[in-house]
């Protein structure tokens, strides 16, 4: 009897290459680290006074903030790497579908975080370096760990995920100042509601991983009503930059104009506890730091 070996065609170089940046751009969560570039270089906009913009010193801000967030996100992932292996949306990522080993991602963590604090504490000044380490390390080492304990993890990692506003202030200025106390309390407040709507519809998958992340218990509507404060203290603090002279009357209107369709879709799902009323918040919350923060910038313009 005549036997046929099949012989696997090898992969070329630069399909490995392509397949191996791939894994690095869902290992460093790419879209993620894209979102902390935008809010940090917002609010190094809105801080400046000059009518130029020296676009080598936004690249260097985004090169910093993208790497630091990277380096959170790989270390988040080697983390959870076995609770990964449990859920369907994460069970693919290139640690746990075993595509890539620890060591792999142990290495990218470290050149990323280190390069990404090194440019922002030396192409900036050495605060907005100190505010790089500290998201890096209340992301990584705090808020990754807390995930399992308690729902109370979603404010702790509120506060990483509003500091790219204060480095991106420090940046323009070399100190905090209410101006960046302002914009990190729009994207703190904003953070909550934003993250429960995700919370919401991922809940089985989360329980499956081990992790509590809805407050209360689960999908209830004690549940949904506790995020209608957050979406009311969201619209108040938008007004904020507008009561300090950050930016103007149009900006105001569009914050809360936005601010009120994102507490609409809060209680309608309070109203009716459905999938696809969280599915509307979810996508509220994505329209609204984009929006209400370029308005913001132009506006000032």
């Amino acid at each position: 009897m005549k036997t046929t070996a099949i012989q696997l065609e090898k992969p070329s170089f630069g399909k490995l290459v392509s397949l191996k940046v791939k894994d690095i751009t869902e290992l460093t969560k790419f879209r993620l680290s894209f979102l902390v570039v935008f809010s940090a270089v917002m609010a190094y906009l809105l801080a400046l006074h000059a009518t130029s913009v020296d676009a080598l010193k936004i690249i260097f801000l985004s090169l910093g903030g993208f790497l630091v967030t990277a380096s959170s996100n790989t270390i988040n992932q080697i983390i959870e790497k076995d609770s990964d292996k449990l859920m369907d949306r994460t069970k693919n990522r290139p640690l746990p579908a075993g595509r890539m080993r620890s060591v792999e991602a142990y290495l990218i963590a470290g050149i990323t975080g280190v390069a990404g604090i090194f440019i922002l504490g030396v192409m900036f000044n050495p605060i907005s370096g100190l505010l790089g380490a500290l998201a890096l390390i209340s992301y990584a080492f705090i808020y990754t760990p807390f995930k399992k304990i308690s729902p109370g993890a979603v404010f702790i990692g509120a506060i990483p995920g509003s500091i790219p506003l204060l480095i991106g202030w420090t940046a323009a200025t070399g100190s905090i100042g209410i101006g960046g106390v302002v914009l990190f309390a729009v994207q703190f407040f904003w953070q909550i509601p934003h993250f429960w709507s995700i919370a919401w519809l991922l809940n089985d998958d989360y329980l499956k991983g081990g992790y509590k992340l809805l407050p209360g218990d689960g999908k209830t509507r004690t549940t949904a009503l506790q995020t209608i404060p957050y979406l009311l203290c969201l619209i108040a603090v938008s007004v904020l930059p507008y009561a300090f002279g950050m930016c103007g009357k149009i900006s105001l209107a569009v914050s809360l104009i936005t601010g009120l369709f994102f507490l609409i879709k809060g209680i309608q799902l309070a109203t009716d506890l459905s999938d696809k009323s969280a599915r509307k918040m979810m996508f509220a919350s994505f329209i609204y730091i984009p929006v209400v923060f370029i308005s913001f910038v132009i506006d000032k313009i």
